[in-house]
């Protein structure tokens, strides 16, 4: 069974914005206005189906217990940003982008190889910008302003992160015109000779 793609879910900016349009309800949760819609509800029970869906927000566990009921939705798994401590591997961060991509790193290392996609409403540009190079990854900013909207949520259907392809797939192309394809066992390539010259003999000096 194909393994499916990970979603990462912020709550402010994203499911509780700042401008909300009509529909959405007040809640005063842990001293804090937080303002939701039954339409969010919705969307996220839709795009459960394609994606497991995952808490990454400041909220933490708080999500499940304020914000899961309300939204109808059961108890989701989190990522936990408090206390994360830098650890080997992790990728290096620009000084500019260390608060805005704080939660990359704790984000790489719950998914673990799955491909996921992730909103919220401050992900760093240039990380935004690489993913889109990427199949395994989709990285959606959202306006805090008005919040998750229904062309998200077709975007994230239309087009979910899916795993990398097999490394005995990739083919590199090569100044000639041939190309290598790439094996697992370090130094073995098969290169492939359509449209490349033929190989040129030496000949030995009288």
């Amino acid at each position: 069974m194909a393994t499916r793609p990970l979603l990462f879910l912020d709550i402010d900016g994203v499911l509780n914005p700042v401008l909300p349009t009509p529909g959405f309800s007040a809640h005063d949760l842990l001293g804090f206005t937080v303002l939701l819609t039954v339409d969010h509800a919705d969307w996220l029970r839709e795009l459960s189906g394609t994606y497991d869906l995952v808490w990454a927000t400041t909220w933490e566990h708080e999500a499940n217990r304020h914000i899961a009921p309300l939204l109808e939705l059961p108890s989701l798994p989190v990522v936990e940003f408090t206390g994360y401590r830098p650890q080997p591997g992790d990728p290096r961060l620009p000084a500019r982008e260390l608060f805005e991509g704080r939660k990359w790193a704790p984000l790489l290392r719950f998914a673990a190889g799955r491909p996921f996609a992730w909103i919220d409403d401050v992900i760093p540009p240039r990380l935004v910008r690489r993913a889109r190079l990427r199949r395994d990854r989709l990285l959606l900013p959202i306006d805090p302003g008005h919040g998750l909207t229904r062309g998200h949520v077709d975007h994230l259907l239309a087009r979910p992160p899916a795993p990398l392809l097999h490394p005995r797939t990739r083919r590199r192309r090569k100044p000639d015109g041939s190309s290598v394809l790439n094996v697992p066992r370090p130094g073995a390539t098969f290169r492939d000779t359509v449209g490349a010259s033929p190989p040129r003999r030496r000949s030995r000096q009288p």
